[in-house]
Formats: C-alpha cells, sequence, structure tokens
C-alpha cells in the first residue's frame, strides 16, 4: 500500500508504507513525539494547579457534569496531566502514560466537539487560565495530532534517553 506525498514539482509522489513505518518507528520522530506530548501536560497541569477555581470554571462553562464531578475533576486531573506528563518526560512507563494522555485527551476532545456542536463560545480550559483558548476547530486539530502522538507512543513505545 502507497501513501501520497507531494514531490519537489509539487507532483504527488508515493511512499511506499514501510517508509511510513520506518518513519514513526524512528527513535528520534518518537522521542520528540514523547517530548512534545510530555510537555503539553506538564505545562496543563501545572497552569491548572496553580489555578483550581479557575480551571473548575473552565470544566463548569462546557455544561457537561454535574458540579460535585466538576470539583473532584478540578483537582484530580491536573495531578493526572502533571505526573503523566512527568513519566513520559523521563521515559518512564511510556506506553502506560502514552495511553493516559490518549485517552484523556480523547475525552477533552470530545467535550471540545460537543461544546462547538452546541454552539458555546468559551475558553477551553486546556491550560488552566493561562492561554485563554476557546473552543473550536483548530483546538479540535490540535488534540487530535496529540492523540496521533499518543497512540503511536502507546503502541511502539520510545525508550531513547528513558531513566
Amino acid at each position: 500500500m502507497y501513501f501520497p506525498e507531494a514531490g519537489d514539482n509539487g507532483s504527488p509522489q508515493v511512499i511506499p508504507r514501510n517508509d511510513m513505518k520506518k518513519l514513526i518507528s524512528n527513535i528520534y520522530i518518537l522521542f520528540l513525539m514523547r517530548i512534545i506530548l510530555s510537555l503539553v501536560f506538564i505545562f496543563a497541569g501545572i497552569e491548572k494547579i496553580i489555578s483550581p477555581a479557575g480551571f473548575s470554571e473552565s470544566i463548569s462553562n462546557y455544561r457537561l457534569l454535574p458540579s460535585t464531578i466538576i470539583i473532584f475533576s478540578a483537582i484530580t486531573l491536573p495531578w493526572v496531566e502533571l505526573f503523566t506528563g512527568i513519566l513520559l518526560l523521563f521515559g518512564i512507563s511510556v506506553k502506560e502514560n502514552a495511553a493516559i494522555i490518549t485517552a484523556l485527551l480523547v475525552v477533552f476532545t470530545l467535550a471540545v466537539i460537543i461544546s462547538i456542536l452546541r454552539g458555546l463560545s468559551i475558553d477551553c480550559g486546556c491550560f488552566g487560565t493561562a492561554l485563554g483558548e476557546r473552543v473550536g476547530l483548530l483546538k479540535v486539530t490540535e488534540n487530535v495530532l496529540l492523540i496521533l502522538f499518543g497512540m503511536v507512543l502507546a503502541r511502539t513505545d520510545s525508550d531513547y534517553l528513558k531513566l
């Protein structure tokens, strides 16, 4: 099976599937995916830990959960994000932590999509109150890319420069 790719002159080229497998199993690409995913979750976790009330309000704005679950989520999710991000950064239990992060991203992405479909114009709360990102297609696209990184890491592992 072949995957199309633009050539130097803009005309479509084809790369064999084996080359695609080599690309996503390259230790440096896997390491880069691991670093990006871990730093995103470390930063997100820290920002939410700093302002649990702001994060609680962000969760509430989605209008998907009852208040007791919102409070519990606002307290626990940032710590899960921080610890899984740190463990992933240091290459500890990469497959497991990538799977946890991917599951979280799927849930977050579904919440964003539901909010878009409901016409809500709210701060996504992805990085606490630090960046003030709004829900939208750009956020869905970012999350899908991170989900793909997580899926690759959960499947292939990345033990390059691990502790």
